[in-house]
């Protein structure tokens, strides 16, 4: 049986994460790497053992989280799709075929809400995945740059980025400490509503509320 410590070590799922991130610094965006990739599969495994599902769906999600990126050294624009058929490639027959088909189904859907959930494991790779957001994801080193990129202002300007489950309340909370003196809160919302109204769609799919609270005011 493949395990999450099996796929981190993949000579194969390695190198292609190491070539997104090369392929993404060359074009500016912030980290996909292993960075990226090892806190997306950690913080998956944790909200899937938090909300009830069983410790190889845990295994799953977080084996989706490490790979999810991996596709974006051949395209940004349909990597999530990319990336999926990677996995199938390097791992197809050493999968049950359900369990091959979750892993991919959730790779594919993380970037796109072309597809409705249905399965727990895309739900909480989405909630991990976008609630990545923090100073340490900016590749950019030239802070003048920094502060005329969006993407990377609002980024650098996140001190903490936390999820909480409540599974009492039924609750996810998405809590951010942001610098304003970087960068005005309303920036975040500019560039992540999108990514927000996702979170709220893969929290309500799991039975939960999503919660967003940003400088300790409750936005969501």
């Amino acid at each position: 049986m493949v395990t999450l410590k099996d796929v981190k070590k993949n000579p194969y799922i390695v190198e292609f994460i190491k070539q997104t991130e090369e392929s993404m610094t060359a074009i500016s965006y912030t980290n996909h790497g292993l960075r990226h990739t090892n806190i997306v599969a950690d913080r998956a495994t944790s909200i899937a053992k938090k909300i009830g599902l069983n410790q190889r769906e845990g295994e799953l999600a977080g084996m989706a989280g490490f790979c999810h990126d991996m596709g974006n050294f051949m395209t940004r624009t349909y990597h999530h799709y990319f990336g999926a058929v990677l996995f199938q490639q390097v791992f197809g027959d050493k999968f049950k075929p359900k369990e091959l088909a979750l892993i991919m189904q959730a790779i594919a859907n993380h970037d796109v809400e072309e597809m409705k959930f249905t399965h727990p494991i895309s739900a909480v790779l989405v909630l991990a995945d976008k609630s990545d957001v923090d100073r340490s994801r900016v590749t950019e080193k030239d802070m003048e740059k920094i502060k005329a990129d969006i993407h990377d202002r609002v980024n650098y300007a996140t001190r903490e980025s936390k999820l909480n489950i409540d599974k009492v309340k039924k609750k996810i909370t998405l809590t951010l400490k942001i610098d304003t003196n970087f960068c005005p809160i309303i920036e975040y919302f500019e560039i992540f509503t999108d990514r927000m109204v996702f979170c709220r769609k893969a929290a309500h799919f799991l039975g939960y509320d999503f919660g967003l609270v940003i400088n300790n005011f409750r936005l969501l």
